[in-house]
């Protein structure tokens, strides 16, 4: 989806972090940007950036969660833009940062909710009007570095974002022979307030405080940590790149490079040294690759990288 400008972009999550982000780098191609948020507050303090720049926006307080809510907000977003050819599935919460075994159900549930079924209620509401209104168009779900390999203690949210690479990849090979594109949003250490709004979130919702996680195993201090993090905006622009390519993978670190490396040659070794049977790859054909993999292309550096 090269060209953005005047079409419509619907961004969960997006009046602040890295939706944000993408949110303004959506209006810098001149995109309508509608800012879907739980938490209105965000969206108040989100808004005058797109006033201030002429960019057209709308701001949409809405629960993910909540399929009647989501389908109404789509509807109000519609009617103020039309058809809607960029879905931002950003909105998600920090998982506990426990083994699974000491993680409560409510914690369960509601991760699960967020970060992984209201994903695929954005997926079921918008792709049908995509279809229906046959315009170019794109999808990307915003998983994490803990998509590619996983964080100790932080089980849930390696579980649903994990789950997300394998929703994106099967939404690229069912979109095939369509003009509607499909793409997993893996983004490493940004600066935003991610954490600070998932405590948030989880109190409000869950009824209690939540203990803030602890902070991060690290070799150097906390000022490194923090000036290592890469600024929101570049996430931003790293997406709306990856749309316009249409990248299926959508990466930001070239740091865990090798660590992915290593999981997937574990993985190679893991299969057991046969020769295979080449009337099963016949029969089995649609078991062992899709055309949406070989699609992508090498990624170059991003401009001033």
């Amino acid at each position: 989806m090269e060209n953005l400008k005047g079409k419509t972009a619907f961004i969960t999550g997006g009046a602040s972090g890295i939706g944000l982000a993408v949110a303004k780098a959506c209006g810098k191609e001149g995109m309508n940007v509608v800012l879907a948020d739980l938490r209105q507050s965000a969206i108040d303090e989100a808004m005058p950036i797109f006033l201030e720049n002429n960019w057209p926006a709308l701001g949409i307080e809405l629960d993910i969660t909540d399929r009647v809510a989501y389908e109404k907000a789509v509807d109000e977003a519609e009617a103020k833009f039309g058809n809607i050819h960029l879905l931002m599935n950003n909105a998600g919460l920090g998982g506990p940062n426990s083994p699974f075994w000491e993680i409560s159900y409510a914690e369960t549930d509601l991760s699960l909710d967020v970060n992984l079924t209201a994903v695929l209620t954005g997926i079921q509401i918008v792709v049908p009007r995509m279809l229906k209104h046959g315009e170019e168009s794109h999808i990307v779900s915003t998983a994490s570095k803990a998509a590619l390999v996983a964080v100790p203690r932080n089980g849930m949210y390696n579980l649903t974002k994990q789950a997300l690479v394998a929703m994106m990849e099967t939404l690229a090979i069912d979109l095939e022979g369509t003009n509607i594109g499909s793409s997993v949003f893996c983004p490493g250490p940004f600066l935003t307030n991610f954490g600070a709004n998932s405590n948030e979130i989880k109190a409000k919702t869950l009824g209690d405080e939540r203990v803030k996680p602890p902070p991060p195993r690290m070799s150097a201090n906390m000022d490194d940590y923090t000036n290592l993090q890469r600024p929101a905006d570049e996430a931003g622009e790293r997406v709306v790149r990856g749309v316009k390519r249409g990248d299926l993978y959508i990466f930001t670190h070239s740091e865990f490079k090798n660590s992915f490396e290593a999981r997937v040659n574990a993985m190679l070794r893991a299969f057991p040294d046969e020769t295979p049977n080449e009337r099963f790859c016949e029969v089995f054909s649609f078991l062992l690759g899709t055309a949406a993999f070989d699609k992508q292309e090498s990624v170059p550096a991003l401009e001033g990288k």
